[in-house]
């Protein structure tokens, strides 16, 4: 393991913190705790202080300022984790100014164009030596390392289904909250009947069982990367789809009203309305569970023709849901730190690690992860659990 230095862009936000915790015990690597509000980014460090074997400095970084690429020399990262969303509207000024300082980058973007568009950096940043990863969330980042476990069994696949269920106690960002209400109603490319139309944000909302303790859980059309990456990746004939919701069903189907309002044109932009939204829903903060969890879904045919089925469930308890986005870029930041990595470019976050490399830190939280054969109509066998 070689020194290094890693820069978490909104290290004290929702996601940040949670990652300098999973980072913090490195031993010879400096975690550089960086947000606009220096006081906050050192109340972090204090508190991690008593327990890191990493080192740790507060740094104040905004990543809109005009001088963002000095401050980035400055600091000198060889990793940068960026979590500072919403990543709807932002352009790749944080990932061009890490080419020009030669050192990766990482981020959790959730948007469609965002991680997609990455690609466009990949020669420079093949130039510079270094790797930027995009989408290093739960999807497409734990999203692909499921379906790339089962998909060579499938001669042919038809659908790939993903769903996301958090509870309603879980801690949410504003950032994320603000990037859901950017395409609340507004339409995005989905993949149907074997080519690309349009879906809505926020619509067509239908219920989906994801077993105990979750048990029926509303749904709706988010827009994420995964739709666009998944059907030349597996060959899907069909559709991909994936959708989220809210588990209290008067706050969801609130949304999916919402979502009809900004498509009839009444409400042209609901992340106008971020503060007021959240300080509304935070009426029913105690109200649900602390429970969520992520469906995927594969079905086609195997070799000999016959249908087959493959679920994979997660259910995460206590509250730890938040964590589950932040794996896919702990994963890759501390295979850059054991150089475990020698890839080079910008990509989404395809190929880096497999479904079991998130074993240990499921268990860790005591998320159960389960997964299902089904062919022929009948039960398979079950593994994973």
């Amino acid at each position: 393991m070689t020194l290094m230095r890693i820069l978490i862009l909104g290290s004290y936000g929702n996601f940040g913190k949670r990652i300098a915790e999973q980072l913090q015990d490195l031993p010879r690597v400096t975690l550089l705790l960086a947000g606009r509000n220096l006081m906050r980014a050192q109340q972090q460090v204090a508190q991690l202080q008593g327990t890191a074997s990493a080192a740790l400095q507060a740094v104040a970084m905004d990543i809109l300022a005009a001088d963002f690429s000095d401050q980035l020399q400055r600091w000198a990262p060889d990793v940068v984790i960026h979590t500072s969303g919403p990543f709807q509207q932002q352009s790749y000024r944080v990932a061009a100014a890490c080419v020009a300082q030669g050192c990766h980058y990482i981020d959790l973007a959730d948007d469609s164009r965002f991680v997609c568009g990455i690609q466009a950096l990949d020669q420079a940043a093949r130039d510079a030596g270094v790797l930027l990863v995009s989408g290093a969330s739960s999807v497409p980042g734990l999203s692909a390392a499921v379906v790339d476990q089962c998909w060579q069994r499938f001669a042919v696949i038809d659908l790939i289904d993903i769903a996301i269920a958090p509870g309603n106690r879980a801690e949410r960002g504003e950032a994320t909250v603000r990037g859901i209400l950017s395409y609340t109603g507004h339409g995005f490319p989905a993949f149907r009947q074997g080519q690309y139309g349009q879906a809505y944000g926020w619509m067509e909302p239908r219920r989906l069982d994801f077993g105990h303790p979750l048990g029926k859980r509303w749904l709706a059309n988010v827009d994420v990367a995964d739709v666009q990456l998944f059907p030349a990746r597996y060959q899907v004939q069909q559709q991909v789809r994936f959708q989220a919701g809210l588990e209290l069903p008067w706050l969801h189907l609130g949304m999916v009203a919402m979502a009809w309002l900004s498509r009839c044109g009444i409400v042209r932009d609901w992340a106008r309305f971020t503060r007021p939204i959240m300080a509304a829903s935070g009426w029913f903060a105690r109200w649900g569970s602390d429970a969520g969890g992520m469906r995927v879904e594969v079905s086609g045919q195997d070799r000999q023709g016959q249908a087959l089925r493959y679920c994979w469930r997660l259910t995460a308890e206590h509250g730890v849901g938040p964590y589950i986005p932040t794996l896919s870029a702990i994963l890759v930041a501390r295979k850059l730190v054991a150089a475990q990595l020698p890839q080079t470019g910008a990509r989404p976050c395809l190929d880096l690690f497999t479904l079991a490399e998130f074993e240990p830190w499921f268990r860790r939280w005591g998320i159960v992860a389960s997964s299902q054969w089904h062919q022929d109509n009948h039960e398979g066998h079950r593994n994973g659990q």
